[in-house]
């Protein structure tokens, strides 16, 4: 006769459940994307879509209307998103749901991992040369080893 243990929750066992895509609207994170859409279909998981919505005092304290602009960011990824979800809906359909938080790209994608119960995340590589002293999102994100992480070009 065999030990019973109890069920422990373990991710990634049977395959990704929720697959973690970040976007701003840059072509290397809508290349994410797609790739994170293409792993979500064949794995039958759930693409969540993250655009995290970036907190500029400064720019506020300046009476810019930030708020405003990162709302409208999101909306018009939300629209490019469902408008690529339904020219390949006749083809595949893919599980997916759009989220947005609020904060650094960094710090906003580690809480929506969590939150999500992320088994993967996928990133677009940055495509800003300051990086190379303060680190990329993707680089941060890959050191932080909670996740598996995909950079894509």
């Amino acid at each position: 006769m065999t030990e019973q243990r109890p069920h422990r929750f373990e991710r990634g066992t049977d395959g990704p459940k929720v697959i973690v895509a970040g976007v701003d609207g840059s072509d290397s994170s809508l290349r994410a994307a797609a790739y994170a859409s293409g792993l979500a279909r064949r794995q039958n998981a759930l693409l969540a879509v993250v655009y995290v919505q970036p907190v500029m005092t400064t720019g506020a304290a300046l009476g810019v209307p930030v708020a405003d602009t990162t709302e409208e960011i999101a909306e018009g990824l939300v629209a490019e998103i469902r408008s690529a979800a339904e020219r390949v809906r006749e083809i595949w359909e893919v599980r997916w749901e759009f989220h947005t938080f609020r904060g650094d790209p960094y710090s906003g994608l580690v809480r929506a991992a969590d939150e999500l119960k992320a088994d993967a995340v996928v990133v677009g590589a940055s495509e800003s040369a300051g990086h190379r002293f303060i680190g990329s999102v993707a680089v941060r994100l890959v050191k932080a080893g909670r996740w598996p992480v995909t950079v894509v070009p």
